[in-house]
């Protein structure tokens, strides 16, 4: 899960995947990311709110390493997609939007109102369970 700063979406994202999915080993980080930082307290708190803990989340930078490892990449928005493929070309083919389904970017929540994290997370929520089926298959 990849976000711009690591701190509000891509960690609730992890969380929700990881809930959805517990035999698949999901990471986080940020193609800008506030490296070293603990997550949001606003998503600490929605995510709190949803069963959720993330509060021990720390944000760390996208690598070469987590796109090599990685089946499947999924970033917040469309700009973030291309993004990483430019700068790495051998991720080409495994990185995709979280929205992709409803043609999506996920809404920044960071440095916002607290009901902007509100839809963040709804729209994060709703993407994740419809990326369920097709990750479930790569399972397999």
């Amino acid at each position: 899960m990849v976000c711009e700063g690591n701190v509000c979406r891509s960690p609730v994202a992890r969380a929700l995947l990881e809930r959805a999915l517990p035999r698949v080993s999901v990471s986080s980080a940020g193609t800008r990311a506030l490296v070293g930082r603990h997550a949001d307290p606003l998503a600490v708190q929605v995510a709190r709110e949803h069963g959720m803990d993330i509060s021990g989340h720390v944000a760390a930078a996208l690598s070469n390493e987590h796109v090599r490892a990685a089946d499947v990449v999924l970033t917040m928005t469309g700009i973030q997609r291309a993004l990483i493929l430019d700068r790495f070309p051998s991720a080409r083919g495994k990185v995709f939007r979280l929205g992709e389904h409803e043609q999506l970017d996920i809404v920044d929540p960071y440095q916002r109102h607290r009901v902007i994290f509100e839809l963040a997370f709804a729209q994060i929520e709703h993407s994740v369970l419809k990326w369920c089926e097709d990750l479930a298959r790569l399972m397999h």
